[in-house]
């Protein structure tokens, strides 16, 4: 039902633009799009970038949408915000905070022979795919991307526990397009879970908990706090 309760919310912000929306007079300069990793607990005030505003004490827009995948060939449910370039808006931004590709690995071929689809996202060198045209365009902005890895399974009977050479493969390529491209930064989460704890996954076992997406928003914003502190 939540996710369900997601996608019609997506629907209806694009068509009358409800939600969160850009004040022209107080413009936000953070902007949040991606999948379940940074939709998760968004109606009770408590998702990632409801803790990254708490933190940094000022807002951010999010336009993040569970379910939704780097590669969607379907029209309708893409313009709906299931496929995350759709949910950028353009405009000038100083941060723009992204994730995606879990989806498409566990949901899209099962997180088993998935060269064709990682490689449709970002191929091994890093420097084609539609993960790349994606942050080439959010970049060529004049916007920085702060690109998220996933949480890891604590090894306690988590469904993606297949998923971990998948995932782990796509952030190697991740991380070689953030160190190839100025003005992106590869953020990984895969620390961030101790072996047997699921206090950072919500029952599921597979999405973050509310304890995960503090922990979560607390390191993007240390990050841009430390990263803005340091720039010329």
């Amino acid at each position: 039902m939540r996710y369900v309760m997601r996608v019609l919310c997506a629907f209806v912000f694009l068509l009358v633009g409800c939600g969160e929306t850009i004040n022209p007079d107080n413009p936000a300069r953070i902007l949040a799009i991606g999948d379940s990793l940074l939709a998760s607990h968004s109606s009770e005030g408590a998702s990632v970038s409801d803790l990254v505003e708490a933190w940094l004490g000022e807002q951010v827009i999010d336009r993040s949408v569970s379910g939704a995948r780097v590669v969607n060939p379907l029209p309708v449910s893409s313009a709906l915000g299931m496929r995350i370039s759709e949910q950028y808006p353009g405009g000038q931004w100083d941060w723009v905070i992204l994730n995606g590709g879990g989806n498409d690995l566990w949901l899209g071929c099962g997180c088993m022979a998935c060269d064709r689809r990682m490689n449709r996202m970002i191929t091994p060198d890093a420097g084609q795919g539609d993960i790349v045209q994606l942050v080439d365009r959010i970049t060529a902005s004049g916007a920085q991307v702060i690109y998220l890895g996933y949480l890891r399974s604590p090894g306690t009977g988590s469904p993606i526990e297949q998923c971990r050479d998948e995932g782990n493969e796509l952030e190697a390529r991740l991380s070689r397009m953030a160190a190839a491209r100025s003005g992106v930064h590869f953020l990984s989460l895969a620390d961030l879970v101790p072996l047997g704890d699921r206090s950072y996954h919500a029952g599921d076992m597979i999405h973050p908990s509310q304890k995960a997406s503090d922990a979560i928003g607390a390191r993007i914003a240390d990050f841009i706090r430390r990263a803005e502190a340091t720039a010329p």
